[in-house]
């Protein structure tokens, strides 16, 4: 009779014990579940093909210029960039620019050009840094300092300018006839400067967003990489220069 009962209970015994520790190890599996479902999503960096984003929204290229005309028209805006922020970006970019002098980057000789110069306050600075020969093109005007002109289609002939400043890529629908242009009225050898934004998004009406200078570095095709530098423009964050390479001769 003893027998019996032991052999009975020894099926149940192993039964018990199977089922508690399937049940230890569903336990375990969906708590192992949960940690992992509810950690924070990492963060991926922007790979090479998206390291320049252009932002969406635009049906046309005239809705596009519509908007750009919307910040550059605005009466508030103007008021402040001809008051209270005239002075004040004109001594900030007098000493961008002199910074480009010591590195003969730029001289008192060179032809410059300031794209998207709004009022030209970069302008008026290159002026008193000794580059008399300065001008800027913007979607508005601004006699003497800033002329009627688009960057994707400006309005100078080939090689015309020895220097080239900009602190508006973030505002290029087309970021590849934005630099198209630059080399189009650089002379070879000549130098341009870009301050843009990378560890910042830029304000409401850029047209792309930059994530890194290799963008840069494709799409300046007839350039070379003179330097990349940290800045404090308003905003932007990092200086790049480059300079137009010369043609070879053929001997």
């Amino acid at each position: 009779m003893k027998t019996t009962q032991t052999k009975t209970l020894l099926p149940k015994c192993f039964i018990f014990s199977l089922l508690l520790s399937a049940t230890f190890f569903l336990l375990f599996s969906l708590e192992s579940h949960h940690q992992t479902t509810n950690d924070p999503p990492q963060k991926q960096p922007p790979s090479d093909e998206a390291d320049l984003r252009i932002r969406p929204g635009y049906t046309s290229y005239e809705t596009y210029i519509q908007r750009q005309l919307n910040k550059t028209l605005n009466p508030k805006l103007r008021q402040i960039w001809t008051t209270r922020d005239w002075d004040r970006k004109i001594q900030v970019f007098a000493n961008f620019f002199a910074n480009l002098k010591q590195k003969h980057l730029l001289s008192n000789n060179s032809k410059s050009l300031c794209v998207g110069a709004r009022v030209g306050q970069e302008v008026e600075a290159l002026r008193r840094v000794g580059v008399s020969d300065s001008v800027g093109i913007d979607l508005v005007p601004y006699p003497p300092l800033v002329l009627r002109g688009d960057f994707h289609h400006q309005p100078f002939e080939n090689g015309t300018f020895d220097f080239e400043f900009s602190n508006v890529f973030d505002h290029a629908l087309y970021p590849n006839k934005f630099v198209e242009e630059i080399e189009r009225t650089l002379k070879p050898g000549g130098v341009c400067v870009l301050h843009v934004a990378l560890s910042r998004r830029s304000d409401k009406y850029s047209a792309n967003d930059l994530y890194s200078i290799r963008p840069l570095k494709a799409l300046f095709h007839r350039s070379e990489l003179v330097h990349v530098r940290t800045v404090d423009g308003f905003g932007l964050d990092t200086e790049v220069v480059f300079r137009k390479k010369k043609v070879k001769q053929r001997s």
